[in-house]
């Protein structure tokens, strides 16, 4: 950059801590493995699912019992729950502009998130471990 572009800019976005956050191509990248990792990750659930749908409960939980169906629901569960967080996080920030209103909405779907997420993960476990 020369000298005189550098003086045709204003300091203004260092003040107000407006610059680059450096978390941009992460947070890009990581919702990009997500959405390729749910692709073969749902289409085995919901097959698997599809097909236990006409069994018993003792099928389902004999199906859950199986260590590759048990590691493929939570791997699943993983993916799609990050995903819906990041997907969400992007959401926010974009549509949100009131800074309480916004890290208020970020910590809810956070939160929401991981709850609904480790309850998915424990009925899992649950079933696997038959507890």
């Amino acid at each position: 950059m020369s000298n005189a572009n550098k003086h045709m800019r204003s300091p203004l976005k260092s003040v107000r801590g407006l610059g680059s956050a450096k978390d941009g191509v992460q947070h890009w990248w990581i919702q990009r493995v997500t959405a390729v990792a749910m692709i073969p990750l749902v289409l085995i659930m919901l097959v698997c699912l599809l097909k236990l749908a006409t069994g018993d409960h003792a099928a389902v939980v004999a199906a859950f019992r199986h260590p590759a169906f048990a590691i493929i629901a939570l791997l699943a569960i993983l993916a799609v729950f990050w995903h819906l967080k990041l997907g969400l996080q992007v959401v926010i920030e974009d549509y949100v502009h009131s800074e309480g209103l916004k890290m208020a909405s970020l910590l809810g779907v956070t939160f929401a998130v991981f709850v609904v997420g480790g309850i998915a993960a424990l009925s899992v476990l649950k079933l696997f471990l038959g507890v």
